[in-house]
């Protein structure tokens, strides 16, 4: 268990302020039946338009997620509220075939976990986005995954099926090589020694696997993009991105605190560093300058980047051109009788 510890929630009238230590937060999970499953994103900064999140909240309790904020329009806070009170949506299964047979759905490519990770520890026990895949795979849906779950090796039998249909691509997100460094910021996420051997598993069956080396936090892993890229490409992946460390509304204040209790010599130089690469402030909101940054210091990141995932043939990571291979189930067999 962690300390309650929470920004006010701007959404909310009051705020709780502990007299003496803060009491212990255990996890809670909440069930819901969500109205639909299936989001449309409209942000140029990514690189996709459809997104499924089985789970609200993340137990992972990476200190720089971006997706902190959205847990406080449930009543909920940006901070350890975010990484254990979880809200699981039961009905995700059901509401993927609903959205899979309209008429109008074309079958674009649908990004799992745009928001929050589907392949969390709760997965292991609900097992909602493995039946998602599994319907996914029953209509040839096109499916991209960004994880850092190592679980996301469990269900290599069901993505190597939709990799044969040029359905699947799996990019693991790995932006600490130091195991140490890694639990300090990011504290119940697996050790990246693991994430990459869940790499190597999906691209040994044949599943096109990418890395993600994401967020960048210039003069904390900066000096790391090499060896997690060399690791990257041993254990098979076939591309590589990053972006840099955004820290939107109460993200700052979560990210800060992290930062200058795991790494109180390095904290003022990291922050040093990030404003600079923002125009003087910590944030930068515009789309399109999101997910980059600017400065001498960000070009050379990202020419290191550049070079190194050149020189070992990691591609960025490319958008689909072939048709997609959607099919509804009720048209895998024609009047002749093929699939």
């Amino acid at each position: 268990m962690r300390p309650v510890d929470n920004p006010p929630n701007p959404w909310l009238g009051g705020h709780v302020e502990w007299l003496g230590e803060p009491p212990d937060q255990g996890l809670v999970v909440l069930e819901e039946e969500a109205k639909s499953i299936v989001s449309e994103n409209d942000s140029p900064d990514l690189p996709f338009r459809w997104t499924l999140n089985p789970y609200r909240g993340c137990f992972h309790g990476c200190a720089y997620c971006y997706a902190r904020p959205t847990h406080q329009y449930l009543g909920f806070g940006a901070g350890t509220d975010f990484e254990r009170r979880l809200v699981v949506k039961t009905n995700a299964p059901a509401l993927v075939r609903q959205h899979l047979l309209r008429a109008s759905w074309q079958g674009e490519p649908i990004m799992f976990s745009g928001v929050t990770d589907c392949y969390q520890p709760l997965e292991a026990s609900y097992r909602l986005t493995r039946q998602c895949l599994e319907i996914c795979r029953e209509f040839r849906q096109p499916v991209d995954i960004i994880t850092k779950g190592a679980l996301v090796a469990r269900d290599v039998d069901v993505l190597a099926d939709l990799a044969r249909h040029d359905a699947a691509l799996v990019f693991v997100s790995i932006p600490f090589a130091d195991a140490a460094d890694s639990r300090a910021i990011e504290p119940f996420v697996a050790v990246p020694e693991r994430r990459f051997a869940a790499l190597k598993a999906l691209a040994d069956a044949g599943v096109p696997t990418g890395v993600s080396v994401s967020p960048l936090i210039p003069g904390l892993n900066d000096h790391q993009v090499p060896e997690i890229l060399e690791r990257a490409k041993a254990a098979g992946a076939r591309h590589a991105f990053h972006t840099l460390l955004r820290l939107p509304a109460e993200v700052e204040d979560v990210f800060v605190a992290r930062l200058r209790q795991a790494f109180p010599l390095r904290a003022d130089k990291v922050l040093s560093l990030l404003t600079a690469m923002r125009g003087g402030t910590l944030k930068d909101a515009r789309f399109g300058h999101r997910m980059r940054g600017e400065g001498a210091r960000w070009d050379v990141i990202t020419q290191l980047f550049q070079q190194v995932a050149r020189k070992l043939g990691l591609s960025p990571r490319a958008p689909r051109t072939a048709p997609s291979p959607f099919r509804r189930p009720h048209q895998q067999q024609s009047l002749f009788g093929g699939a």
